[in-house]
C-alpha cells in the first residue's frame, strides 16, 4: 500500500528507451520536423561544397594557371564560396529556430503531465517527499529533454551521415588509404567516447543527486524559517546545508576529473589522426600525385569532419547527461498512485448528504491500529461531533472520507454509494472543509478566498469574507484585499488564516463540511461569532465536526467519542453528561483549563 523509494541505482545503464516517450511529441508537429530536416540537409550541403570551392580556387590561384584564369570566374568562385558559408550559417540558424517549436511545446506538455501526474499521487507519496530536490529533478528533466530533441534528431545523425559523405568523396577522389585513415579514426574516437561517457555517467549521477540534497536542505529551512529563528539555529542548518554542499562539492570533483580522462583521450585521437592525415597529403603532394587545392580540400574536409565529431563527443556526453536528468523525471511518471477510480466511475451523486462509516478499520503501519471497527451514520442535515484525546483517530476520519486512503477493510458510503467506487474528483467537490492547520498561496487575501470557487464573481467571494467575519480584518490593511499572506500564509496570524480558510469553505458550499479543529487558532470571542457563522452555513447541510475544544460542538445532534481508534461512547452532549463516562471526564477537565487563572487565552 505504501510507496517505496524511486530513485535511480547509480551503477545502472542508461535506460535508452526514454527516448521513445519523445516520439509523440516529434510526430504531433511533423510538418515543422520536415522543414526543420530540410533546412538541416542544405545546410550540410553547403558546408560540403565548401571544400571543393576552396580547392577551386587554390589552383586556379596556382601560378601556373593564374595568368589563364578570368577575373569573372575568380569573382564567381569567391562569391560562390562566401554564397556558401552564408547558406550554411543561414539553414542553420532557420532550423534551430523551425524547431524549437517543437522542443518548446514538447517541454510544456511534458512539464504539464508531469505536474498533474505528482498532483495525482496520493497522500503518502506527498508525506515521503522531498520538495527541493523534486522541483529540482523536475527542472532538470525539462531541461534536458530540450537537449535530447534538439541535438539527437539534427547533430548525431546528420554528423554521422557527413562522415559517410567525407569517406566517400575521399574514397572516390583520393583513393582507399584516406578512407581508411577516417574510418579508424572515427571508429575509435567513437568507440572510445562510447566506453568513456558509460564510465561517467555515474559521476553525473552522483553529483544530480548531492545537487537535490543541497536543494532540499535549503528550501526546507528556509520554509521552516521561523521554527529556525525560535530556536537560534541558524549556524546549525548553516552546517547541515553545508555537508550538503560538500557532498556536491566532491560529487564535482570527480565529475570534473573524468570529463578531463574523456576530453584527452578524445583530443589525443584527433590530432593522431589529423597528423596521418595531413602527412599523407603532404607526401602525395611532394610527389606531384595530388595539387595543393587537393592538400587544402582534404584539409579542409579534415577540419570539418572533427569538428563535428569534436563536438559529437560533447553532444553525446551532454544526451548521456540528460538522459540520466530526465531518468529520475520519467520514473517519476511511473510511480503509480495507490489511490485510483474503478474503471469507468461514475460521479458522486448527493441527493441527501447521508455519510455513513460501516466498520471501518485502518492502519498506516501494520504494526500500529489506528482506527478499530469504526460504525457510525450521520443523517441528511445532522452535525455529528467526534472527540477525544490526541492521537485517538479523529483527522484520520477525514483523510478516509476524502479517499486520501483506502480502510483496510470496511467501507465509507454517502447516500448509499461507497465512496471507493465513484470517481475522487467528484466525491471530493461534494465535501468542504476547513483544516486545522491552512496553509495559503503566496498570493492576495482575495485570491486565497476565491481558491474555495475559482469561477467566483469578486461579489460572491466578499460575500464569504462578511460570513466569515473576515471583512473588518481587510478593511484594516493598508491594501485590503489585495494584501500578499506571504509564502504559507506566514504574514497572517493563525486566526486570520483560519477565517480564511473558513471563507474558502463558505464560497464552496458543498452538500458535506468537515471542520478539522476549525476554531482551534480563535480566541473566545472570535469563536463564539464564528461558531454563529459556522451554523448558519451548515444549515441544510451535513456536517462532520473534529473538535479538541467540546463546548464548541455542545449542539450536534450525536457525539462520538473516539479512544485508541473505538468509538467508547456516543450520544449528545446532555446524555454523554449523564453516562458520566469518558466525555464527561474530557468535559470536566476542560472546564477546569477554562477557569484556571494560568490558562491564557488564544489570540
Amino acid at each position: 500500500m505504501r510507496h517505496g523509494n524511486f530513485e535511480p541505482d547509480p551503477d545502472h545503464r542508461i535506460n535508452w528507451r526514454i527516448v521513445s516517450h519523445l516520439l509523440p511529441y516529434l510526430r504531433e508537429s511533423r510538418s515543422r520536423v520536415l522543414f526543420a530536416l530540410l533546412c538541416l540537409l542544405l545546410a550540410k550541403g553547403a558546408i560540403l561544397v565548401i571544400p571543393f570551392l576552396l580547392k577551386d580556387l587554390v589552383d586556379a590561384l596556382d601560378g601556373r594557371n593564374v595568368q589563364a584564369l578570368a577575373p569573372t570566374v575568380l569573382f564567381g568562385l569567391v562569391v560562390a564560396y562566401g554564397g556558401a558559408r552564408f547558406a550554411n550559417v543561414f539553414f542553420g540558424e532557420l532550423r534551430d529556430t523551425v524547431f524549437g517549436r517543437v522542443t518548446e511545446r514538447a517541454m510544456r506538455r511534458i512539464g504539464l503531465q508531469v505536474f498533474r501526474h505528482v498532483h495525482a499521487l496520493d497522500l503518502e507519496f506527498h508525506l515521503n517527499r522531498r520538495t527541493g530536490g523534486l522541483a529540482r529533478d523536475i527542472e532538470r528533466g525539462t531541461t534536458g529533454i530540450s537537449f535530447l530533441m534538439r541535438f539527437f534528431v539534427f547533430n548525431i545523425v546528420p554528423t554521422l551521415f557527413e562522415i559517410a559523405m567525407v569517406v566517400g568523396i575521399l574514397l572516390f577522389n583520393y583513393g582507399i588509404s584516406f578512407a581508411v585513415i577516417t574510418l579508424v579514426s572515427v571508429a575509435a574516437y567513437g568507440l572510445f567516447s562510447l566506453r568513456a561517457t558509460e564510465w561517467r555517467t555515474q559521476f553525473v549521477r552522483e553529483m544530480n543527486e548531492a545537487d537535490s540534497a543541497s536543494n532540499t536542505r535549503a528550501v526546507d529551512s528556509l520554509l521552516n524559517f521561523e521554527t529556525v529563528k525560535y530556536f537560534t539555529n541558524e549556524e546549525f542548518e548553516a552546517q547541515r546545508y553545508d555537508s550538503e554542499l560538500r557532498k556536491w562539492e566532491q560529487a564535482r570533483r570527480r565529475n570534473r576529473l573524468s570529463l578531463f580522462g574523456l576530453n584527452g583521450g578524445q583530443a589525443l585521437i584527433i590530432a593522431m589522426s589529423q597528423t596521418a592525415m595531413i602527412g599523407l597529403a603532404a607526401w602525395q603532394v611532394s610527389n606531384n600525385d595530388i595539387s595543393l587545392g587537393d592538400f587544402i580540400l582534404i584539409n579542409q574536409f579534415m577540419i570539418q569532419l572533427f569538428m563535428p565529431l569534436g563536438f559529437l563527443g560533447f553532444v553525446f556526453r551532454e544526451i548521456k547527461g540528460s538522459l540520466a536528468n530526465i531518468e529520475k523525471m520519467f520514473e517519476l511518471l511511473a510511480v503509480k498512485p495507490t489511490i485510483v477510480d474503478t474503471p469507468g466511475a461514475p460521479a458522486l451523486l448527493v441527493t441527501r448528504g447521508e455519510v455513513s462509516f460501516d466498520r471501518v478499520s485502518f492502519a498506516y503501519d501494520p504494526a500500529r491500529s489506528i482506527l478499530d471497527d469504526v460504525s457510525f451514520s450521520i443523517g441528511a442535515g445532522q452535525k455529528v461531533a467526534v472527540v477525544g484525546a490526541s492521537g485517538a483517530g479523529k483527522s484520520t476520519l477525514v483523510k478516509l472520507l476524502f479517499r486520501f486512503y483506502d480502510p483496510d477493510s470496511g467501507s465509507i458510503h454517502i447516500d448509499g454509494q461507497d465512496i471507493s467506487r465513484v470517481s475522487q474528483a467528484s466525491l471530493r467537490k461534494s465535501i468542504g472543509i476547513v483544516p486545522q492547520d491552512t496553509v495559503l498561496f503566496n498570493d492576495s487575501i482575495l485570491e486565497n478566498v476565491r481558491y474555495g470557487n475559482p469561477d467566483a464573481t469578486d461579489t460572491q467571494v466578499w460575500e464569504a469574507i462578511r460570513l466569515a467575519h473576515l471583512d473588518n480584518f481587510i478593511t484594516s490593511l493598508p491594501k485590503g484585499a489585495d494584501t500578499r499572506v506571504g509564502e504559507r500564509g506566514l504574514k497572517l496570524s493563525g486566526g486570520e488564516k483560519q477565517r480564511v480558510s473558513i471563507a474558502r469553505a463558505i464560497l464552496k458550499r458543498p452538500p458535506i463540511m468537515v471542520f478539522d479543529e476549525a476554531t482551534s487558532s480563535l480566541d473566545s470571542k472570535s469563536e463564539q461569532v464564528i461558531l454563529a457563522a459556522l451554523r448558519e452555513i451548515a444549515r441544510d447541510h451535513t456536517s462532520l465536526v473534529i473538535a479538541h475544544r467540546l463546548s464548541t460542538v455542545v449542539d450536534a445532534d450525536l457525539i462520538l467519542v473516539l479512544q485508541h481508534g473505538r468509538v467508547v461512547e456516543q450520544g449528545s452532549h446532555q446524555a454523554l453528561l449523564e453516562t458520566n463516562g469518558k466525555y464527561a471526564e474530557l468535559w470536566r477537565a476542560q472546564l477546569r483549563q477554562r477557569d484556571s487563572p494560568a490558562v491564557i487565552q488564544d489570540n
